[in-house]
């Protein structure tokens, strides 16, 4: 989720979502290491927690450095992307392309481990390009869990490291879940966490009656207020904020971010799913789409783009 689940997305998730485990975007070593401005990508509200954050890199040492820095700033999990297939990252020979070199994979979740008390954790895809069936992506798991890696999150889909682009990457290789399913009942010992294509509860109960996990992607970005149903599916939990509860709270988040100079649309961007499926949602895009670009725009347009659906009070001045 590279440029969407930044801190203001996870902020907005968390209002809607108290339990669930929320995952920083992918972060590449360099950006963290060699970058002017690292604590761009490590900032965190404490509300944001439980909260991992994702690695891309291949070094183990900077790869061991960098979970340092999460320990250090208090996040709750590192955890190392080998599952993007897009151009920039292949180029800095990490995400999907590490899946061909499991031994490089390996010696940096042994550094990571070494360096840090936290849990350190895979996300990966079932396979890469022409590798064969279930033994690719056996073997690769054996091999990464052998260097301590407990905990694998997989999108149950190849990743064609060329000729896809990284959102035909999300679309066009199939989804086969009974490979990630085989891998949970070969290895119980291990904590295994399915991704990939997963929109509803009830799918989600499903799969857990055969995996430990499951992760919600783009359904959480499209689609945010449905993580209230993934909820109360899975944790069982009630009490959760109504949408103008989330709007009130966002707009005094927006305020707050404005005044340390963060421009409004990084924080309304998020938010401009919230009424997927109602009647009036696309005239609140559209609205606040408009409206949060502008250079003199307030926290309050918010509230102005939401009427288009709401009929309850939404308070838009603190």
């Amino acid at each position: 989720m590279i440029d969407w689940t930044d801190r203001h997305c996870r902020y907005f998730h968390r209002l809607i979502a108290p339990k669930t485990r929320l995952y920083s975007e992918m972060i590449t070593t360099r950006a963290l290491l060699h970058g002017r401005n690292p604590e761009r990508f490590l900032a965190f509200n404490p509300a944001e927690r439980p909260l991992a954050l994702q690695l891309g890199g291949a070094d183990a040492a900077a790869l061991a450095e960098c979970a340092r820095m999460a320990e250090a700033r208090g996040y709750d999990e590192v955890n190392l992307n080998v599952g993007c297939p897009s151009d920039r990252v292949q180029s800095g020979r990490f995400g999907a392309c590490l899946m061909a070199e499991p031994q490089t994979v390996a010696a940096a979740i042994g550094a990571m481990k070494r360096a840090v008390r936290l849990p350190v954790t895979v996300k990966t895809r079932i396979g890469i390009d022409d590798s064969e069936g279930y033994a690719f992506l056996e073997s690769f798991v054996e091999r990464v869990a052998d260097a301590g890696c407990e905990t694998f999150i997989i999108h149950a889909r190849k990743a064609w490291l060329q000729g896809l682009s990284p959102k035909q990457n999300r679309e066009i290789p199939p989804l086969d879940y009974s490979q990630v399913y085989r891998l949970k009942e070969r290895h119980p010992a291990l904590f295994v966490v399915i991704n990939g294509g997963i929109a509803s509860p009830a799918a989600a109960l499903d799969h857990l009656r055969h995996v430990d996990g499951v992760m919600i992607g783009r359904e959480a970005y499209q689609n945010p207020y449905s993580l209230v149903a993934f909820e109360r599916a899975i944790f069982g939990t009630d009490g959760h904020p109504e949408r103008s509860e989330v709007l009130d709270a966002m707009i005094d988040y927006a305020r707050d971010q404005m005044q340390s100079g963060v421009p409004l649309q990084a924080v309304a961007r998020p938010m401009l799913g919230l009424f997927n499926g109602m009647p009036g949602a696309r005239r609140y895009r559209r609205t606040l789409s408009e409206a949060m670009h502008r250079p003199d725009a307030e926290p309050e347009v918010i509230a102005v783009a939401a009427a288009a659906v709401m009929a309850g009070p939404i308070r838009a001045a603190a």
